[in-house]
């Protein structure tokens, strides 16, 4: 039934200890054990973060120029479907603000996506300077190591509430 000689392992695939053969290894293959899961996080790279952000705000700055000299903007489909302003309805109008130096305007426009930009724009010059050479800025081990805890689920879940929340507030108030 079986040979004394062991077959050689597939990707994937751990021997079982009873001897019976090979059973795949739940982590080494996703669902559908064609997808591999990662439990390596990768370093992280001031070079590939600063790269991110620098092509997040050169988008940005292509739409609000292109918005601010033709008045074309992107058409937001949840609020053509249900007429309520999304949570980043007003970016493009704010980044169009933000071109003429209006930042009260801004503000009115998206003060949740304004906020949010700012923290972005220091993140980004702080891993630039990082990336240069400069001192790596990091947070306090305790505070590290607390927010290292929190899962991506719960991160999703927190940013997916925050959205819900100022939407219906946006809206409604």
């Amino acid at each position: 039934m079986f040979s004394a000689r062991a077959a050689p392992l597939e990707a994937g695939a751990v021997a079982r200890r009873d001897g019976r053969g090979e059973a795949p290894d739940p982590l080494a293959a996703g669902h559908n054990e064609k997808v591999a899961v990662s439990t390596v996080a990768r370093p992280f790279r001031a070079t590939r973060a600063a790269g991110y952000v620098g092509g997040f705000f050169a988008g940005g700055l292509a739409l609000s120029a292109l918005y601010a000299t033709t008045g074309l903007g992107l058409l937001c489909p949840f609020r053509a479907v249900t007429g309520w302003d999304c949570p980043l309805c007003g970016g493009t109008r704010m980044g169009g603000a933000l071109l003429h130096g209006d930042l009260l305007a801004a503000f009115g426009f998206n003060p949740l996506a304004l906020v949010g930009l700012v923290i972005l724009g220091v993140l980004g010059a702080l891993w630039t300077v990082e990336a240069a050479g400069g001192p790596a800025v990091r947070l306090p081990r305790q505070l590290a190591d607390r927010v290292r805890r929190v899962s991506p689920t719960q991160w999703l879940t927190v940013g997916l509430l925050v959205a819900a929340i100022y939407t219906i507030a946006r809206n409604l108030l």
